[in-house]
């Protein structure tokens, strides 16, 4: 018989039941001395590994992971999600766990309840963190084990995340210092915790500079890019000095309309991103943007997850070692 054999095997070896066999493992359960004793030496005996399945059973895990993708997420964010997911399945598949993927709609988090309903996962990784936040509040209530990748306002959420603040503002820091104190911002859903932390080191750096943000080159709830190019013309008429964008999605569609419009980059405008992903490699001019290690975002996120499964202690973590890349498109 070879080292990987079962619980089934165990038991019919000893001719008693797979429950028995079980509940010798775990120390779980009415079983005799002896009949302990008789599993624990074969075990011993034969090099006997558990799989998973009879450790499951043991241990009363599944050896799944759960976790949960926002399904309005498009083409642009999939980079992230990429790597991210690569740190967390080269940790969890370390530790003998498999990761189950689950969509989340809006505020529809019957995903979730599902998977958690029918005991399919030892604990949750969530991908985004938001100012209402439906699904970690049903996980904090079920009491399953959680960490949120991003920063969350909630102190009773374990989260790891970039230093997205720091990041944003050192490289708005640096654009104030180039003489560019007519800097404009284009983000997203500020319901999303990423662009209030964004927005909140663009203000930073100004701060820090000793000078005001003009409020009025503020534009956020830019969820459809297709307003960049109304924004692109009232920003002509302000005179400003750059542009910053949230995301790679904001900036591919700022320089998009600068070239429609015969505006050129970085001679006439400046444009930068707070954040940087393959969409961006290609682009010309090249676009000077911050650069995070999204791999080891996920990996952090899973090593705390099972780390918190395994009862020990836990807190969030903040993760620096992101890069400001100056490129063409500020010079």
């Amino acid at each position: 018989m070879g080292s990987k054999i079962t619980i089934d095997d165990v038991a019919r070896a000893l001719g008693i039941s797979k429950t028995t066999v079980s509940r010798a493992i775990s120390g779980k359960g009415r079983v005799g001395d002896d009949t302990r004793q008789k599993v624990m030496s074969f075990i011993e005996e034969h090099n006997y590994i558990p799989n998973i399945n009879a450790r499951a059973l043991a241990g009363q895990k599944t050896y799944n992971i759960g976790v949960i993708w926002p399904d309005d997420y498009n083409a642009v964010d999939l980079p992230f999600f990429q790597r991210c997911m690569i740190g967390i399945s080269e940790v969890t598949s370390g530790f003998g766990y498999d990761v189950i993927v689950s969509l989340i709609s809006g505020d529809d988090i019957s995903g979730i309840k599902r998977i958690i309903d029918n005991h399919k996962v030892d604990g949750i990784i969530l991908t985004r963190t938001l100012v209402k936040d439906n699904a970690a509040y049903y996980l904090k209530n079920s009491g399953v084990p959680f960490v949120a990748v991003g920063k969350t306002y909630d102190a009773d959420v374990v989260y790891v995340d970039n230093d997205n603040f720091a990041a944003c503002k050192e490289l708005t820091s640096i654009l104030i210092a180039k003489g560019l104190k007519r800097l404009a911002l284009i983000g997203g859903n500020t319901n999303h915790i990423i662009t209030r932390t964004r927005h909140e080191g663009f203000l930073a750096a100004f701060e820090q500079a000793g000078i005001s943000a003009d409020p009025g080159l503020i534009y956020l709830e830019v969820e459809d890019v297709s307003k960049v190019g109304n924004i692109l013309k009232e920003l002509q008429k302000k005179n400003v000095d750059g542009i910053v964008c949230m995301d790679d999605a904001i900036a591919g569609e700022v320089m998009a309309r600068c070239r429609d419009e015969h505006i050129r980059i970085p001679e006439d405008i400046r444009v930068a991103s707070f954040y940087n992903s393959s969409i961006l490699e290609n682009a010309v001019p090249s676009v000077t943007s911050l650069n995070f290690n999204d791999r080891n975002l996920g990996a952090n996120a899973a090593k705390t997850l099972l780390d918190m499964i395994a009862g020990g202690y836990v807190s969030s973590k903040t993760l620096g070692g992101y890069e400001v890349i100056l490129k063409e498109s500020t010079k």
